[in-house]
């Protein structure tokens, strides 16, 4: 199931320019009459096109490389339709809510990146909390030596991608994100004695926006990983990494936990993470969030921007708690099996939208992957109002039946369509069969 984002729930997710440009237009050839908006309706949906372009202008710290990639890579820009004047519906609601709801582009992105031939042996493990919390200083003492830069290049352009790893294990396994190394064809390490290392790919997991890569060194001093389950809002936490560039390297920021988890949406892919306010920079993807125990207890990988009013302190990073299961997972097979999937892209539909359509209250389908179980049995334009029996208003009343299911386990969406409500059961199938 891939949520939305058409402002009201506080998912995002960065689009391609190609995306953008190919949008559905609205359909004006049938807008004879419009519909007036009540003054709240007005405001509401001009909150929503506020709020889609700041979280439509949320950036991936090392998506910027020093010279422009391909045209329409890596565009953050994702604003919703609204209506074409003020206080005005059109009257295919259909149309309107297909260019209202601009569903994500899942990909599962690529990178040529050399692979290992032989995978390491090593796994990834959690510590307990220690005894004693440090200090700052002794926070930055014990960690900034395990945090090295990133560069990653593209065959056929000069400039590079630049991003933050993490040093894992004293034979040289680097956690970082995976989208530092999108589309790239060959990367370096870069160590804090500016030892630099070629870089070979131990694997990646789009979905989750983490990759491994090993390097042939010894004796590395390896970070400590603490289980960020254990944290809770108003937490202490410091961020180290590499923001702006190698002139701002191994910087350190420090705030709190603001919320956990924060389910959230990049590249169509929906996921969890640990929103802080540690203040993270391009450059920083890849980085540690860490703990007052010096223990790294996320992989920073976004932050919330936006180009027309201030946005501040909203930072986010993969839990290590995600980090453990997807790390494990590549160094052992390559790639993350077991993940349920749904195959279903919703979108919330505003009481106001119900009102004015006279439409059920619930979510409405936008896409349907091919492959998925539920493809054929749901159907674009479909509302489903309803998940196993339970009220269906907002994404995470789905995520929150879905959250325990495993690949197999049957779901039941009740379906209003075409004036008709019915229920239909389809089955969770495996995440990287259809993303």
């Amino acid at each position: 199931m891939k949520p939305e984002q058409n402002g009201t729930t506080g998912w995002y997710a960065p689009l391609k320019a190609e995306r953008r440009q190919s949008a559905p237009a609205p359909r004006a050839e049938k807008k004879k009459k419009k519909k007036r908006l009540s003054p709240g309706a007005r405001f509401l949906l001009g909150t929503l096109l506020v709020v889609g372009l700041i979280t439509g202008s949320s950036l991936f710290f090392a998506e910027r490389p020093q010279e422009n990639p391909p045209a329409g890579e890596h565009s953050p820009f994702n604003q919703p339709f609204a209506p074409e004047g003020p206080g005005e519906y059109p009257d295919d609601w259909q149309a309107f809510f297909d260019s209202f709801f601009l569903p994500a582009e899942t990909g599962s992105g690529t990178t040529n990146i050399p692979a290992v031939e032989k995978r390491p042996d090593w796994r990834l493990t959690l510590a307990p909390p220690e005894e004693r919390e440090l200090s700052l200083q002794e926070i930055y003492r014990t960690v900034s030596d395990s945090i090295v830069m990133i560069h990653a290049y593209m065959d056929g352009y000069s400039g590079y991608y630049f991003g933050s790893g993490i040093i894992a294990s004293a034979d040289g396994i680097i956690i970082t994100n995976a989208h530092v190394l999108e589309d790239c064809d060959s990367a370096t390490v870069t160590l804090p004695d500016n030892t630099q290392y070629k870089a070979l790919l131990v694997g990646t997991d789009w979905a989750s926006d983490i990759a491994v890569l090993k390097i042939e060194a010894e004796g590395l001093p390896a970070a400590v990983f603490g289980d960020s389950d254990a944290l809770a809002v108003g937490d202490h936490v410091a961020a180290i990494g590499n923001p702006l560039g190698e002139e701002l390297r191994a910087s350190m920021t420090d705030g709190i936990i603001s919320a956990t988890p924060r389910n959230m949406e990049f590249d169509g892919h929906s996921t969890s993470l640990l929103q802080t306010n540690a203040a993270i920079n391009e450059g920083s993807s890849g980085g540690a969030l860490v703990n007052m125990y010096g223990q790294v207890v996320g992989v920073t990988n976004m932050k919330m921007m936006s180009y027309e009013i201030p946005v501040e302190g909203l930072c986010f990073a993969v839990p290590s708690a995600t980090m453990h299961t997807v790390v494990n997972a590549l160094i052992r097979d390559g790639e993350v099996r077991g993940r349920p999937a749904l195959g279903v892209t919703l979108g919330a539909i505003t009481q106001e939208m119900a009102a004015q359509y006279e439409l059920p209250d619930g979510l409405y389908v936008s896409a349907v992957s091919e492959g998925a179980d539920a493809h054929g049995k749901i159907l674009e334009g479909d509302i489903v109002t309803a998940v196993n029996g339970r009220p269906a208003r907002t994404t995470d009343d789905i995520l929150a039946e879905r959250r325990d299911m495993q690949v197999g386990d049957p779901i039941t969406f009740t379906v209003w369509r075409e004036g008709e409500s019915f229920d239909v059961t389809f089955k969770a199938v495996e995440y990287n069969d259809i993303y």
